[in-house]
């Protein structure tokens, strides 16, 4: 049995679809064998992302009821900036609909054609959009050997930063932190890592953001990892980590705990001002920002909510104890362990497959075929960079499979059957096959494009 128990328990219920083998294969081929163009109706236990897909509390929701809908000036507002800035203690806080677009706003606003965004790693909307921006997204994640246990894998290399900025600091115009490293295997950012990078950009004026999107999560494991900070709460180390930098953003829709809403927070009341005429023209009026004043609500109650120890706690041990069970049946985890998601490592576990023919598509989709389950590919498909001369795609660092964990969705059976459905298609694994694209978009073609077996 597993050390924990969830520190809620259940009010409301929905039922889960339980589509046969046949239906499965059909939805896939209908989908142009991408899982994100699979309808939820076709899907047992979805495990596609964390971002928007958690149950609300009983207090989230009777937050809903105070919801003020004025267009300016809400009292929902006041609310929702008055945790913000107690939480961060940013004094300029604007709310968006999502992350991306706290994204597109404050790194259009930072760089220009030429310029560098440098990170622990970009995840796939924040690199597009520096990209959109006409720059250069560098990411310096620090070195992990093969099967070493990194317990702040997420970190960024300080070394590698250095060099960089010794060599081209007229060109590095912010650089950003992504706690946890969601493309790194949702691993956790050290508070000593966050200070070493603090100076280096204080040494060559450059500012340092964050994206926030997991800091409660990031700051329960740096209480249970890093030497210094177990004494204080979640809520403690994660204000000392928004202290070293000059603002954030973050979808709220991963540790704002609710299913639509993002922010962007800053010291500069200059820099906030830019972003105020660009939220008007794409979002909406400041105090709503593409947001209802229920959805105010609801964040303001889960920014709360999300630093409680005893959920955070039940949080990360849900994800070890998910990772040992994958790792007993056989599968490669990434160890150790973050809070939101446990990783596999499709390109050991397929190594007969070339990265071009996307091998962690291909365990995805095996996933969905043998029991309905949908998870991420985090590989080429995502990450690997096209050819700009029109050759194959230079491929992914890693070959990537997230098994994401909603907040407070999944009971311990859930991830059972999901574990044994891992087990079965690990069985079988030297069957599996590759896939080919057939049509793609541009930015985030991983979300509409559409594929073949590469036998086909």
């Amino acid at each position: 049995m597993p050390p924990f128990m969830e520190p809620f328990r259940i009010k409301a219920v929905e039922p889960i679809p339980f589509p046969t083998a046949e239906e499965r294969r059909d939805a896939l081929v209908a989908a142009g064998w991408n899982l994100f163009r699979v309808p939820a109706r076709a899907i047992t236990i979805d495990l596609l992302t964390d971002s928007g897909t958690a149950a609300m509390s009983a207090a989230q929701w009777s937050a809903l009821m105070r919801g003020d809908e004025s267009y300016a000036g809400a009292r929902s507002f006041e609310r929702f900036e008055a945790v913000v800035r107690d939480l961060t203690g940013y004094g300029e806080v604007l709310p968006v609909h999502q992350g991306r677009a706290a994204e597109r706003i404050l790194l259009g606003l930072l760089l220009r054609p030429g310029d560098i965004s440098v990170s622990n790693t970009h995840f796939d909307s924040t690199r597009a959009s520096v990209e959109a921006a006409g720059a250069e997204a560098v990411d310096l994640p620090v070195p992990v050997a093969p099967g070493e246990l990194n317990p702040f894998g997420g970190d960024l290399d300080t070394g590698r930063l250095r060099d960089l900025l010794r060599a081209s600091a007229d060109r590095v115009k912010c650089v950003v932190l992504t706690i946890t490293n969601n493309a790194g295997g949702g691993q956790p950012v050290s508070v000593r890592n966050v200070k070493e990078v603090r100076q280096l950009c204080d040494t060559h004026g450059v500012p340092l953001y964050l994206d926030a999107s997991r800091f409660a999560e990031n700051a329960y494991l740096v209480t249970e990892r890093e030497d210094g900070y177990g004494h204080l709460s979640p809520r403690e180390v994660a204000r000392v980590v928004f202290e070293l930098a000059d603002g954030c953003w973050a979808s709220l829709k991963k540790d704002g705990m609710a299913n639509i809403g993002g922010l962007i927070a800053l010291r500069d009341a200059g820099l906030a001002a830019r972003a105020r005429e660009q939220l008007i023209a794409f979002e909406g009026f400041p105090t709503y920002g593409g947001l209802a004043g229920r959805d105010l609500e609801a964040l303001a109650e889960g920014l709360l909510e999300v630093v409680e120890p005893d959920y955070l706690r039940y949080r990360a041990e849900c994800a070890r104890w998910f990772g040992e069970q994958l790792g007993l049946a056989g599968l490669p985890v990434l160890q150790p362990t973050g809070c939101h998601a446990v990783y596999v490592d499709a390109g050991a576990m397929l190594p007969h497959i070339p990265p071009q023919q996307l091998p962690a598509t291909a365990f995805a989709n095996a996933l969905y075929l043998a029991g309905g389950v949908r998870v991420t590919e985090l590989g080429t498909l995502v990450f690997g960079r096209r050819d700009p001369g029109g050759g194959p795609d230079v491929p992914a660092p890693r070959e990537l499979v997230r098994f994401t964990l909603p907040r407070r969705v999944y009971t311990l059976s859930h991830l059972e059957h999901v574990v044994d459905v891992a087990e079965g298609v690990w069985s079988k694994a030297g069957q599996l096959t590759g896939y080919r694209i057939v049509e793609q978009g541009g930015a985030l073609r991983q979300f509409t494009a559409v594929l073949r077996p590469a036998a086909e």
